[in-house]
């Protein structure tokens, strides 16, 4: 006769799912605490993120966890009225917009919002992911980041979903994400600029590792290659998305003999940067040069002159995360759409107009 099983445990079965030619198994909170050689409240411990566990044993159940794809019944997974919120960076206005967008779902669930950063890094550190474990939130909504193979084991083992937005790379098939057309977007950009009659357009990238930059600067050349005009390297400088490199990059630019008469920015902030180095060389925008940037912060209508931008709908990406995170953790089973793309759109203002004659 067998023991009754701990109530926080998976029924007492052993079950084997082979998928391209790997074995899967999920094994009983008793049996992971047998292989360990320490006692299932040892290893509820390790499940609750508690720290009265020492690190080589919390190591050993983790990689048990892990290695047989234990996961907590969510019925029986006890959530704080919390949802995580992790920034790769956090950035004034751009990260103000996400955080009003989660907290407008946290709002309505009656659930409070937990803001951490990775302070640049693109996986949060382990530290955070044994506090989330021991916050038990009712899920997470990651932003410009992702989690390494063992984070995302210690959180699906304890039943906490997780959400990446505006994912830095391929977040993978099975991650859900929330993202933005930035392909899109930075055609629309650059095309606006080939039909106002710019000839030579330069453009300032984001972070190269981060997969929305790539998809702006990769629509940028899509536009020119589309109206015939060459793709000139000398014309492309590398940014990070913040306004010092809009500003150093941009005087870079602006000071070549062959300077451009038109700049995507590739994000707002650059673009204020820009801004700024036209103004340092006296070059009026936009009879001098044109401006495009992407995000459409609450700033681009009220600098002079208004930036012409490319919308990226940055609370409504933020509001999708948030009721993503929040379906992925009921009962009723995974929602239809987890991979959700939200459409750009540009928005003209005054920073943009026709080359003056001859430029």
């Amino acid at each position: 006769m067998t023991s009754p099983e701990p109530a926080e445990g998976r029924p007492q079965t052993r079950t084997q799912n082979r998928t391209q030619g790997r074995t899967a198994q999920t094994a009983t909170l008793a049996e992971i605490a047998r292989e360990a050689g320490v006692s299932a409240p040892t290893v509820s411990k390790v499940l609750n993120g508690r720290a009265d566990v020492a690190p080589a044993t919390r190591a050993r159940v983790e990689d048990l966890l892990r290695a047989h794809g234990y996961r907590r019944r969510r019925a029986e997974a006890t959530r704080s009225p919390l949802i995580d919120l992790v920034f790769h960076e956090l950035e004034s206005a751009w990260a103000m917009e996400v955080i009003r967008g989660v907290e407008n779902v946290a709002r309505d669930a009656g659930l409070s919002v937990v803001l951490s950063e990775s302070a640049g890094r693109l996986t949060p550190g382990r530290t955070w992911a044994d506090q989330v474990a021991a916050r038990r939130p009712h899920g997470v909504v990651l932003v410009l980041s992702g989690l390494d193979a063992s984070q995302r084991a210690l959180l699906t083992s304890r039943s906490i979903p997780f959400v990446v937005m505006d994912p830095a790379g391929d977040p993978g098939a099975d991650v859900p994400s929330i993202g933005a057309t930035n392909w899109q977007g930075g055609l629309a950009a650059t095309r606006h600029l080939v039909e106002l009659g710019h000839r030579r357009i330069g453009a300032i990238t984001g972070p190269s590792q981060m997969m929305c930059s790539r998809a702006r600067v990769d629509g940028y050349r899509a536009a020119l290659e589309t109206a015939g005009l060459p793709v000139d390297p000398g014309l492309i400088a590398d940014g990070d998305f913040h306004h010092e490199a809009g500003y150093r990059r941009g005087l870079e630019l602006l000071r070549r003999p062959d300077r451009p008469t038109a700049v995507f920015a590739g994000n707002d902030l650059q673009a204020l940067g820009l801004y700024e180095a036209a103004r340092e060389l006296g070059l009026r925008i936009p009879e001098d040069l044109s401006v495009v940037g992407f995000d459409d912060l609450p700033v681009a209508p009220l600098v002079g002159p208004p930036l012409t931008t490319v919308r990226q709908p940055l609370t409504e990406m933020a509001e999708a995360a948030a009721k993503l995170v929040l379906d992925l953790g009921r009962e009723e089973g995974t929602p239809a759409a987890t991979r959700v793309e939200l459409a750009t759109s540009l928005v003209v203002r005054s920073s943009t107009a026709a080359p003056l004659a001859g430029s």
